[in-house]
């Protein structure tokens, strides 16, 4: 059986808790190990089965030690946010500690705008964004220039609601949109399950989904 690690998740019910249920829901094909903030919340998870710490991802002990627990049959997922200036260094350590850990696959959620894709913001997004969608860039490089097996999802607008089937993931395409968070996670479930990681950075958006509707 699969081990599914995964950094990000919180009871806020964002990407990274939706992508937890998926996994809770298919437990015949995974195991799921997640670092967390909140001891409640870490208890919670216990109960479901999961293994757990409760500490925060630029903490070394911490990362180490849910690494260690997830084992090397283990596939990362980050949909980590973090504060600006945390959020490069908890992801270079997320990185760092997979390699020596033996762990060698992980998938990463980025956004619009990221590496090559800076280009496709506007000025005003840049300003809004921008420092948080650099981290980001930076730690794609990190996973890129890495001993894992890898891929980068980059998420258009994020949003609430039911998951539609219809998000796709683009390779080398400049695109533009948004994605229910549901879906994302659905996505993820998808790309995880496949035998190898194709190391590439794929856009991803629905779309269905347009700003009136979504």
């Amino acid at each position: 059986m699969k081990t599914l690690l995964l950094f990000g998740v919180s009871p806020k019910k964002g990407t990274g808790y939706q992508v937890l249920q998926l996994a809770l829901q298919q437990s015949s094909e995974w195991c799921c190990a997640a670092l967390v903030r909140d001891a409640a919340f870490a208890a919670e998870l216990n109960r479901q089965g999961m293994q757990t710490v409760v500490g925060d991802a630029t903490d070394e002990s911490s990362v180490k030690e849910i690494c260690r627990l997830a084992g090397t049959n283990t596939i990362i997922v980050s949909t980590l946010g973090g504060s600006a200036g945390a959020h490069y260094l908890a992801q270079r350590l997320i990185i760092d500690t997979a390699e020596q850990a033996g762990i060698s696959r992980m998938l990463l959620v980025t956004s619009l705008g990221c590496g090559d894709s800076w280009h496709t913001m506007s000025e005003r997004a840049k300003t809004a964004f921008g420092h948080a969608v650099r981290e980001k860039s930076l730690a794609e490089v990190w996973l890129q220039t890495s001993k894992l097996n890898y891929e980068i999802l980059r998420p258009g607008g994020l949003s609430n609601g039911d998951v539609t089937g219809t998000g796709k993931c683009f390779y080398q395409q400049e695109v533009h949109g948004f994605i229910h968070r549901t879906e994302l996670a659905n996505i993820i479930m998808q790309r995880i399950s496949a035998s190898v990681l194709d190391n590439r950075i794929y856009a991803v958006v629905d779309p269905r989904l347009t700003s009136d509707n979504n």
